[in-house]
């Protein structure tokens, strides 16, 4: 089976629709996909209608959380969220909360790259995030449109929106999270846990906190990953009895990173399915003959 469990739409921040996102999972011969956009199920019914013939979706979210390393000094992560309900009210509403704080957050920085000699408009940031919670990558379409920056990732350098224009992010504690997680039937799985190009990662010792608090795996395989990274959480997770995932994190044209480049074992996705009790994966009625 070929499994990627971390993927994007543009109901959050990838350039894919829902349906064309599954329409690629089917066309490049993945078996199951997760879709996982950042914060929300908005994209989950449009996937679920266009689930291909062969192709299992497991509706999932990615959630901003965040551990404190002293007061003041907070460390993102993501926790990758697969099959909670997502009805189950204090999940809901957390999100929500999450959801409303990113866009306040971007407003604010449009007001930073205003302030700074840069005419970027509110009006054309939301334009650009179609609906969906807006971010980061929605501001870089606007310095792209500027000839400030070619693509989302200069963007994301620190004299722009990496750092010199960024705001800081009112994300969930991560141990609420992961008890919201669990509480909504879903199974959390820590999202490029040492992923250090990105920024400071948590200690080992927090993981382990966080492992004796409901979480279920650790994503080893990640773009963001090199090899030392990917040997530690193998390491880390069986010490903790914690299951190892494989994901593309793909996220269209705003990442050049494709889909279905790292894969998750058929074992650790029998282990999600065990634990979940939120919801169900999606699945066509019909299977193609693929021996053709």
């Amino acid at each position: 089976m070929r499994i990627d469990l971390h993927v994007h739409s543009s109901a959050s921040d990838g350039t894919d629709s829902p349906a064309a996102l599954l329409r690629l999972a089917g066309e490049v011969g993945l078996d199951v996909v997760a879709l996982t956009d950042h914060d929300t199920t908005a994209g989950w019914a449009e996937a679920t209608a266009a689930v291909p013939p062969g192709l299992t979706l497991v509706p999932g979210i990615e959630i901003s959380a965040r551990w404190w390393e002293a007061p003041g000094s907070p460390i993102g992560l993501h926790l990758l969220a697969y099959l909670p309900d997502p009805d189950e009210p204090e999940l809901a509403a957390a999100l929500a909360g999450v959801r409303h704080n990113r866009s306040t957050r971007a407003q604010r920085m449009v007001d930073l790259l205003r302030a700074g000699g840069i005419d970027v408009t509110w009006d054309e940031v939301l334009s650009d995030a179609a609906g969906a919670p807006v971010g980061r990558p929605h501001l870089a379409q606007a310095l792209i449109r500027r000839g400030l920056v070619d693509t989302v990732s200069e963007a994301f350098a620190p004299q722009w929106l990496g750092q010199q224009f960024r705001l800081p992010k009112d994300d969930l504690e991560v141990f609420h999270a992961l008890r919201l997680i669990r509480g909504a039937g879903g199974v959390p799985v820590f999202a490029h846990p040492l992923a250090h190009r990105r920024g400071r990662v948590v200690p080992d010792a927090v993981i382990a906190e966080m492992a004796a608090a409901g979480l279920a795996g650790l994503e080893a395989d990640h773009p963001d990953h090199g090899p030392a990274e990917r040997d530690h959480a193998r390491r880390l997770a069986a010490d903790l009895g914690l299951f190892v995932t494989g994901s593309s994190d793909y996220h269209g044209s705003n990442k050049p990173t494709g889909i279905a480049v790292e894969l998750t074992s058929p074992a650790s996705y029998e282990q999600i399915l065990a634990q979940a009790t939120g919801t169900t994966p999606v699945a066509s009625p019909v299977t193609p003959d693929r021996t053709g």
